[in-house]
């Protein structure tokens, strides 16, 4: 798979950060697995960071000092994310996309993005024609679904005048779309609803003729300006997803309003980088040392029991199995993603560790002791067999793990770097939790199909939604960006759902 570009400065670095969950989140939909979709945004992340590139070096060249009129960065690398995929269907990789999508890419809708631009969708016009800030102030709070105090923050902007800022910049892309649906090639009949589509949609208590309405009904075009036009009623986010993305816009949308709810757009969140993606949602409040107190005497008083509990005997002190069912470390609370400020939860055991796999039972070898000793072993399955042991203590032997976990740093670059961690389970889970540690102070920033915490270098990797599930033998993988200082080391000491996990070579 190819690495990701190496972003040649701040600015590069900065979309990285800001824009990788959004093209993965897209890439995600176009295809049909997990590892198709991080090949599909990796490479249509390069595209978008190669045609951004030869667009400054034009601007440069030119000496005027402004910058042409584009595409906003995150819809231009989602449209860099339905070229690949178009590249990928014409080389013969259309197999790793989705079906629905392979068919609407040999389609008449398909084409409009790349024909004639008078042809193109109305939406996609009228956010090109704007000046870039206006377009991502646009986007960014109605795509988005960015709260505005963290568009205010990552744009610069007085958090006080955002809102009525971003009323003027809709009425913006209001004109613009109005001036391009004037100037599309249409029939004459399609032409004689312009004026009353421009005066239907600019009140909110007007209402649409009853032939406005049939005639909308059968033209795409008239249909899509007026989505375009009509600023009130909640549309536009639509409006704009559909009409700049094609594919899967609504499905986006969706999925970054659900992200944005759950504060999973956004990356790093130390003061000195902070993007302001998390403002706007309420901080969760600390597990105080307390909390903490209370938890770890619940925890001995649960295990004092578990220990006394009688097992009763058997001829020659053979011991009867005691089957317990570990947790997943994952908090019950909120299983939604947890910044520095949340409550954190590590996951995970230490190197001294020694309970079994997460699901399986744990059988306690109990042998012949002095009366009044409840002294039990629980390190998984007894290596000596029954009627072996005679009156000593007999051996045991740590389970094998049930899992391998292979961590690679996919790219790196000064301060910061992209790394790939893939899961593989022998047992079925209904949900993972994997837990690593970091030796050299790294910091994850942003992570894709999960979510995270983090503890000094304890880092908990948390399935989303749309992974839980793993099958037997099955594997599954995510990313992140994180950042380090001096040196950078793999992770290492992984656990999965609390129990000891291989790292492969």
């Amino acid at each position: 798979m190819p690495d990701l570009p190496t972003p040649q400065n701040a600015a590069e670095a900065a979309l990285l950060s800001e824009c990788w969950d959004a093209v993965l989140s897209y890439a995600d939909l176009c295809t049909s697995g997990s590892a198709s979709a991080t090949q599909l945004a990796t490479e249509a992340f390069t595209h978008g960071i190669d045609e951004l590139r030869a667009a400054t070096a034009a601007s440069k060249s030119t000496g005027t000092g402004r910058r042409a009129l584009r595409l906003p960065r995150i819809p231009l690398l989602l449209a860099s994310v339905r070229t690949v995929a178009a590249a990928w269907e014409t080389s013969g990789l259309g197999h790793r996309l989705d079906p629905d999508l392979r068919l609407w890419l040999h389609s008449d809708k398909a084409a409009r993005y790349i024909g004639p631009p008078l042809h193109r969708p109305l939406a996609l016009r009228g956010l090109r024609d704007m000046q870039e800030p206006d377009a991502v102030l646009l986007w960014l709070a109605e795509v988005e679904s960015l709260p505005m105090s963290a568009v205010a923050r990552r744009l610069g902007l007085d958090p006080a005048a955002a809102s009525s800022e971003l009323a003027q910049v809709r009425a913006l892309f209001r004109d613009r779309c109005h001036r391009n649906h004037l100037d599309t090639p249409m029939d004459a009949y399609c032409r004689s609803y312009a004026r009353l589509l421009d005066a239907v949609t600019r009140s909110p208590s007007a209402e649409t003729p009853e032939d406005l309405s049939r005639h909308m009904a059968r033209c795409v075009e008239c249909a899509e300006a007026a989505a375009c036009l009509r600023l009130h009623g909640g549309g536009l986010p639509a409006a704009l997803s559909s009409g700049v993305i094609g594919w899967g816009g609504l499905a986006y949308l969706e999925r970054r309003r659900r992200a944005a709810e759950a504060g999973m757009i956004g990356g790093r969140t130390d003061a000195a980088v902070d993007t302001g993606l998390n403002e706007g949602k309420p901080v969760r409040p600390r597990i105080g040392r307390t909390g903490i107190l209370v938890t770890a005497v619940l925890v001995s008083a649960l295990a004092l029991t578990v220990s006394l509990m009688p097992f009763g005997g058997s001829k020659g002190g053979d011991a009867n199995a005691a089957q317990g069912e570990s947790t997943d470390g994952q908090s019950v609370a909120d299983p939604g993603p947890s910044f520095p400020s949340g409550s954190k939860t590590k996951s995970g055991t230490g190197s001294g560790s020694r309970s079994g796999t997460a699901g399986s039972p744990a059988v306690a070898d109990s042998t012949s002791r002095p009366a009044g000793n409840s002294d039990q072993e629980a390190q998984g399955e007894s290596s000596s067999p029954a009627g072996k042991q005679g009156g000593a203590k007999g051996s045991t032997k740590s389970a094998a793990p049930d899992c391998r976990v292979k961590y690679e740093i996919v790219s790196e670059w000064p301060d910061g770097f992209q790394a790939s961690v893939t899961v593989t389970s022998t047992k079925a889970l209904a949900t993972w939790s994997l837990g690593w540690t970091f030796k050299d102070g790294q910091r994850v920033g942003q992570m894709w199909d999960g979510t995270f915490t983090q503890d000094d270098s304890h880092v908990t990797a948390t399935a989303a939604d749309y992974n839980k599930t793993v099958a037997a033998n099955g594997t599954v993988t995510f990313g992140f960006l994180g950042s380090w200082t001096g040196s950078n080391s793999a992770a290492r000491d992984f656990t999965l759902n609390a129990a000891s996990c291989q790292a492969a070579g």
